[in-house]
């Protein structure tokens, strides 16, 4: 690979098209720190993406949205309380969206920038996007694998709520981890 952006990548595998996320087989996740401690783990069980790969990968565009009333933790009141005010306000803000800006290779790792909005805020964030490969799959769909990883300050985006602890610290951490596990096809030309 290539530090520059004026120059074609050559990716094994890779085609030019328009690729739907297969929510069967992808997961949008985070991690933040709780009682300082230990940390929790959550994900959207609803969400959406749409990749477009023209000849050149540094050009590809990804816009996603995940449905914020779809949070799972595993836990149902610590879900109930994180569509609430203190957290996502979910009635008003319903979506998570992003919307890439670039891409980029920078010391050998592939990089997509983009615009995060949460909660009605809108900050730009950068995830480290790690190809898992291309194939067909046995109903003659042709596939893009990738795994993505980002880390965001939660204050930045009005998820502030938090708690101070008997024993010293806080109940939640500042950073949370955004974990994607991707999966998508490649529709047919129309």
């Amino acid at each position: 690979m290539t530090d520059t952006t004026t120059t074609t990548l050559e990716i094994p595998g890779y085609r030019e098209g328009t690729w739907i996320i297969d929510p069967v087989h992808s997961e949008v996740g985070f991690t933040i720190r709780h009682l300082m401690i230990s940390k929790v783990k959550g994900k959207f069980e609803k969400f959406d993406a749409t990749f477009v790969t023209p000849a050149n990968p540094l050009e590809a565009s990804v816009t996603a949205t995940a449905d914020v009333a779809s949070v799972s933790t595993g836990e149902p009141n610590r879900d109930g309380h994180l569509r609430t005010g203190d957290f996502f306000e979910a009635e008003t803000y319903p979506t998570i969206d992003f919307v890439s800006t670039g891409a980029r290779v920078e010391k050998g790792e592939f990089l997509i920038d983009g615009d995060l909005t949460i909660k009605g805020v809108t900050k730009p964030v950068t995830f480290e996007f790690d190809f898992g490969g291309f194939g067909g799959d046995p109903y003659g769909n042709y596939k893009a694998g990738a795994s993505a990883k980002t880390v965001i300050n939660r204050d930045d985006f009005g998820l502030s709520y938090n708690a101070a602890l008997e024993t010293g610290g806080v109940l939640l951490g500042d950073t949370v981890t955004i974990t994607l596990e991707l999966q998508a096809a490649l529709q047919a030309d129309a």
